[in-house]
């Protein structure tokens, strides 16, 4: 497989005169104590880099250091930079900044989610971002969606032609993740052609198979599927495991579940580590405050994981599994210079981080990290509307609402509230629910119970498919969430009584912020903060708004078709044309 970091030959070539003494490498690790993850041991070595690469490993130091870096590792212990196997890199935040602060703190590969490339720009324009970002020091791989994961009016995404074209790519390491299984064992053989041909390229094929019985298991590994990280127990786990998945355990914003589920592992006797690796499925990001992938790996430490087995689980065990071995997840020869320098064996948060051979931490002080994405040359900028939301936007007459169960799964109920009004009571759990066209062709309304039992308004241009949701208790406060959203070229506002109670402009789109993690981090605590206080009494807003249209998820969605009975597959609502 080609790793989108290929050396020329000069290069290789130069690459080889660093070890025969004739070129000086750029830095030289001496006296490290670094993780051998081929032989699972703790091992002495200077370590040579050459710009980007790792070039020797070993006893020896070089003769030649007249413009090399020389930093003594004496005392401190050396691993590869983890690796985020499935990351969701749109979640409020922009892929460039989630690799940024990702990289500060250890995680120097992300594995990334291609779907919301698919909603914003055409194939020749992602295919160009996507190489963009191959020179940012993180290194940055991409999957290819097979679908859209809810139900849209023009599915022209997804053909294949384009899905080959997709598939194909140098920086496209698997296909999925595979959220429209069910289709694939009723007869989908247009998918099953594409989970194939992903297969006839070397590359993984990523399932999405929550509660799956195992006869679902079975068919699906008969049909193409390589991994899972949907396991909500240990004997989901093990069962993946005994049937030949690569299976991921999650540590996510609205899934937790790895604390749990390594205790049960390791109570069932679980003693090989070798096809378990660890994610964090695309956390908000409030969750990322303290890390990425260094959160997982302390925890399997806590845990009971053997140290090594741990360290393995966010990188080597990742490298392997995507082909990309030869490339990364280990301190070798040939290697990218990913690593991370610990200052004890068992505290995975580094106190310095080497990403393609360039500082992003040292001895604990933020290095800069130079912007390499030009959004304005993608026509990813501020949102611009031509049209105007209006009273008449605003009817409600549907009998059917949707209902929370938890921070993402919707029921269907019967409406009883009276929905005609401008305001409805506050004695009610009632809240309007609105998916307005981006474009204002179309919009469906209906009912959220649960969400909020008070607040005015929220409106949110971040969505599944990047249209704008409101919800909210008064029209009125509905209709200025709506012009501030306008005036802000899209994002998240928050009214109340007449009042703007909170915005995070998004002006990447509608969907992305464009300033600094921590700045976004402070603003979701707020967020969740008001709306805690206005009656959400659930976890994660971001993931109730985001999941609002996922048909992947039980039991009804609100989309681009109306509101659609998942399970039935049918449209319970068509949507209104403006």
């Amino acid at each position: 497989m080609v790793s989108n970091r290929q050396w020329r030959n000069y290069e290789l070539r130069k690459h080889v005169k660093v070890v025969e003494g004739k070129v000086a490498p750029t830095l030289l690790l001496k006296n490290a104590t670094y993780l051998n993850v081929f032989t699972k041991q703790w091992l002495q070595a200077n370590i040579w880099i050459y710009q980007d690469r790792i070039v020797y490993v070993g006893e020896k130091l070089p003769e030649n250091i007249s413009q090399t870096e020389v930093v003594d590792c004496e005392g401190k212990y050396l691993v590869p930079g983890y690796m985020e196997p499935h990351a969701h890199p749109f979640q409020l935040y922009n892929p460039e900044e989630l690799a940024n602060h990702a990289a500060r703190t250890g995680t120097t590969t992300l594995i990334n989610d291609n779907l919301t490339w698919l909603f914003l720009l055409e194939k020749k324009k992602a295919f160009s971002i996507i190489e963009e970002f191959n020179h940012h020091p993180v290194s940055m791989f991409w999957w290819s969606r097979y679908d859209p994961q809810t139900a849209l009016k023009n599915d022209e995404f997804f053909n294949t032609n384009d899905m080959m074209e997709w598939l194909s790519h140098p920086s496209i390491v698997q296909g999925g993740e595979l959220t429209s299984w069910p289709s694939l064992l009723h007869g989908d053989d247009r998918l099953l052609y594409w989970i194939q041909e992903t297969k006839y390229r070397g590359k993984p094929v990523e399932g999405h198979l929550p509660g799956a019985s195992e006869s679902t298991l079975i068919k699906m590994k008969l049909l193409g599927v390589s991994a899972d990280h949907e396991s909500i127990s240990g004997e989901d786990v093990i069962s993946r495991l005994q049937l030949g998945y690569q299976v991921g355990l999650r540590y996510s914003s609205i899934r937790p579940d790895l604390p749990n589920l390594l205790e049960e592992i390791i109570a069932a006797g679980v003693n090989s580590f070798d096809n378990l690796t660890m994610t964090t499925d695309g956390a908000t990001p409030g969750f990322y405050e303290n890390g990425v992938m260094s959160l997982c790996v302390d925890i399997a430490i806590q845990k009971g994981i053997p140290l090594i087995e741990a360290y393995r689980m966010a990188s080597y065990n990742v490298a392997r599994h995507f082909h990309l071995d030869e490339q990364l997840g280990s301190i070798a020869p040939g290697r990218i210079a990913n690593i991370n320098i610990l200052q004890m064996a068992d505290n995975p948060h580094p106190e310095s981080v080497l990403a393609k051979g360039k500082w992003m931490l040292k001895d604990g002080e933020e290095q800069e990290i130079s912007s390499i994405i030009d959004w304005e040359k993608f026509q990813i900028k501020p949102l611009n509307f031509s049209w105007d939301m209006t009273m008449s936007d605003l009817q409600f007459s549907i009998p059917i609402g949707l209902d929370m169960v938890n921070d993402v799964i919707m029921r269907p109920y019967a409406i009883e509230t009276d929905i005609t009004l401008d305001v409805l009571p506050e004695n009610r759990e009632d809240a309007f629910l609105l998916l307005l066209d981006q474009n204002g062709e179309w919009r469906v309304n209906t009912t959220l119970r649960g969400f909020s039992n008070q607040l005015g308004a929220l409106v949110s241009t971040f969505s599944q498919t990047g249209d704008i949701v409101f919800i909210g208790k008064n029209k009125h406060d509905m209709l200025l969430a709506w012009k501030r959203m306008k005036e802000l070229g899209g994002g998240i506002v928050l009214v109340h009584q007449g009042e703007v109670l909170l915005e995070i402009p998004l002006s990447l789109s509608g969907k992305m912020y464009s300033g600094t993690m921590k700045e976004l981090i402070q603003k979701e605590a707020e967020l969740k903060q008001i709306l805690q206080k206005f009656g959400y009494r659930f976890s994660d807003p971001i993931y109730s708004i985001l999941f609002l249209s996922s048909t992947h998820l039980p039991y009804t969605r609100i989309t681009q078709e109306g509101i659609v009975d998942v399970k039935k597959q049918e449209v319970l609502f068509p949507a209104t044309m403006r």
